[in-house]
């Protein structure tokens, strides 16, 4: 027999607040309601705003990053009900397509604000940016970061289920445990916040209570995945999610046109509004047949490609910026490689601003290099020479020099310092 179509099986309004559409929502706990059912083995469409809920804006102004309200993120699609599906099982969430809407072709990238948001250098880069992507195809490009077209690693920032009661006390427990006893100068963990709260259709008890004890969704958890930001989540993949509550309760979210390894400014990937396409299917009892702790995935067959020696890449060490050795700090050595990068861009005329949205979202390559020799963690990034337009090559620099032109501006705010 052959298939028939392919259902929709949750749809947005892109003119309408996302705090008014209950098939929405923008916290974990078992008690928000099912918003629409996907079978198992089904092949379904899931449409999704962008994870702000559309509060940044199509201009070449960064006020509404700098004015945008992050107790209401994200907006994710669902909760779905697995049919099925109980507590210990597995679903499979198999990614067939990710496409932007037809009639919004465009994203954006963003600094935030330090004091609202951050992002991985906020300390060099505290006041907030954006730039603007329009779609072509499978390219995008920026009028803010001039030079630059590439193809896009199409993905979901956001997939997962629904967190038991027992599962969600523990998030809350370990997280406000590290708030409590932080000696950092900074926020560690964001705990439940009321404010902005959207529990989907639930009733305004069940709502009250979501906002009082709901877990954020700003960052990703071993217990079901969440806000993981992985750019090989594409189209062909496979992610494998333990199920905590009967129907499982599937989100999906945050979709990205394109993200390089880190998201390092926080919205860091070409951000979008648009349409999954996923195939669910179910495998009973398979946390303990998996030995599963935490999601596990099968990267999908379809990624940009680049020719051979085409990745120009930089290493980054564990030694800070003002020479205070680090004990095998990959966070320190992963700063220090973009910082590289960046020192090596401004040559040609871009600001620090536009190197840094763009190592967040064009399809870098990052990795640990090593971890084991004393006292020097090292990473390393792959930053696509084929990317731009003109030649950055080490041969290309050497044989024509470096001559930095005019290479606009991405967009500030109005108040600017």
């Amino acid at each position: 027999m052959a298939p028939g179509p392919i259902r929709t099986a949750l749809k947005v309004d892109l003119n309408k607040p996302a705090s008014e559409q209950p098939q929405l929502h923008n916290r974990w706990h078992p008690d928000i309601p099912f918003a629409a059912i996907i079978n198992p083995n089904e092949t379904a469409h899931i449409q999704c705003v962008d994870w702000t809920g559309g509060q940044v804006k199509n201009d070449d102004s960064a006020d509404d990053v700098l004015n945008a309200d992050l107790t209401k993120i994200h907006y994710l699609s669902g909760p779905f009900e697995i049919p099925g599906s109980e507590p210990g099982d597995v679903i499979c969430v198999e990614i067939q397509d990710v496409q932007p809407f037809p009639e919004q072709p465009w994203g954006f990238t963003a600094v935030f604000d330090k004091n609202n948001g951050g992002g991985f250098l906020d300390d060099l880069y505290p006041q907030a940016a954006k730039a603007i992507w329009d779609f072509e195809g499978i390219f995008c490009s920026s009028r803010h970061i001039p030079g630059v077209r590439f193809p896009g690693l199409i993905h979901p920032g956001i997939m997962g289920t629904a967190p038991s009661r027992e599962v969600l006390e523990e998030w809350n427990r370990r997280e406000r445990e590290l708030i409590n006893t932080t000696t950092l100068g900074r926020t560690v963990a964001h705990p439940p916040e009321p404010k902005s709260v959207h529990a989907g259709a639930a009733t305004e008890e069940v709502k009250e209570r979501v906002g009082r004890e709901g877990a954020r969704t700003v960052p990703g958890r071993p217990e079901h995945g969440g806000n993981c930001d992985i750019k090989n989540l594409s189209r062909g993949s496979k992610t494998y999610l333990p199920v905590h509550i009967k129907g499982a309760g599937f989100s999906v979210g945050d979709l990205h046109f394109s993200q390089g390894d880190g998201e390092i400014s926080f919205c860091g990937a070409i951000e979008m509004a648009g349409v999954i396409t996923v195939k669910i299917s179910l495998m009973k009892n398979g946390m303990e047949i998996l030995g599963m702790k935490s999601p596990i995935f099968l990267p999908g067959p379809v990624e940009p490609q680049f020719g051979p020696g085409r990745m120009l890449t930089f290493e980054g060490f564990s030694v800070d910026d003002a020479g205070k050795q680090h004990y095998l700090d990959v966070n320190v050595a992963y700063r220090q490689t973009c910082l590289r990068i960046i020192e090596y861009l401004k040559r040609f005329g871009y600001s620090g601003e536009q190197i840094y949205l763009l190592l967040s979202c064009a399809p870098i390559q990052g990795h640990v290099a090593g971890i084991v020799d004393i006292p020097n963690a090292c990473t390393t990034i792959g930053l696509p020479m084929d990317i731009f337009d003109f030649d950055i090559s080490p041969e290309g620099a050497l044989k024509n020099g470096v001559k930095a032109v005019d290479m606009g501006s991405c967009a500030y705010t109005s108040n600017r310092k």
